[in-house]
């Protein structure tokens, strides 16, 4: 259990260090409308069969967050910020602590990739 507690402690701070580094963009928000490959995620996560399923919602979940923040006129970064944490907490709660350690650094990195910085 302090394994797990410690795995997650060391997720989170990572997640949010990466994902709080840099500046806020409103144009990067039309950069990437969320879409993510459900094959190679699931070929690069290992996931079993009820993960699959569990993280393809999620990812059409979130793909949906995305576009609604792309549209959307009126606090735009924020909505991109509650996209991406709302995901991250939905994958951690369908994942086991390797994978989701994986999803974070994967997540983060296409982040950076399309340009999005997200702050606190």
């Amino acid at each position: 259990m302090k394994k797990f507690g410690l795995t997650l402690v060391a997720a989170l701070a990572f997640s949010a260090s990466v994902l709080a580094n840099g500046v806020n963009d409103s144009t990067a928000v039309a950069k990437w409308d969320g879409s993510i490959n459900k094959a190679k995620l699931n070929k690069y996560l290992k996931l079993s069969s009820a993960q699959n399923e569990k993280v393809a919602d999620i990812c059409d979940y979130f793909q949906e967050q995305m576009k609604m923040a792309n549209r959307s006129t009126k606090d735009a970064d924020q909505k991109v910020r509650n996209a991406v944490y709302g995901n991250l907490k939905l994958m951690k709660e369908t994942l086991d602590d390797k994978q989701y350690a994986d999803y974070v650094r994967l997540m983060a990195l296409t982040l950076q990739n399309k340009g999005i910085h997200i702050e606190k």
